[in-house]
């Protein structure tokens, strides 16, 4: 079992940034890919961006390429998440997830752990 919490979030203007942070326990987490998602009220869940098991490959959607940027740190088991220009349609809550195989960006499908989700609210 891998427990994901993730905090950082909360409100700012547009324009604004904040950084996610999610902390993982359990087992060995540089085993795991790790992901962040996001799912605005009434809207399916949306890939944001993840990383590789070293750090060393990271991939966005279009629409934070550029603003967003994945990282993590091994030695810490965290992994985070840094917001520039946010935007009103960046509001939506915020999940880290991790994946020990093969997955789907588009669906989620092989991320085994997911957190509880963070706020993130852009005012206008």
């Amino acid at each position: 079992q891998v427990q994901l919490v993730e905090s950082g979030g909360g409100l700012v203007q547009a324009g604004g940034s904040l950084r996610l942070s999610c902390a993982a326990s359990g087992r060995t987490f540089s085993n795991y890919a790790m992901g962040w998602f996001r799912q605005a009220p009434g809207k399916g869940r949306e890939f944001v961006a993840h990383i590789s098991r070293s750090g060393s490959s990271t991939y966005y959607s279009d629409s934070v390429k550029g603003r967003f940027t994945i990282s993590r740190d091994n030695a810490k088991n965290t992994a985070s998440l840094q917001m520039n220009t946010l935007q009103p349609v960046d509001t939506a809550v915020y999940y880290c997830a991790a994946a020990s195989g093969p997955f789907s960006v588009a669906t989620g499908v092989g991320f085994d752990y997911w957190g509880q989700g963070t706020q993130v609210t852009v005012s206008s």
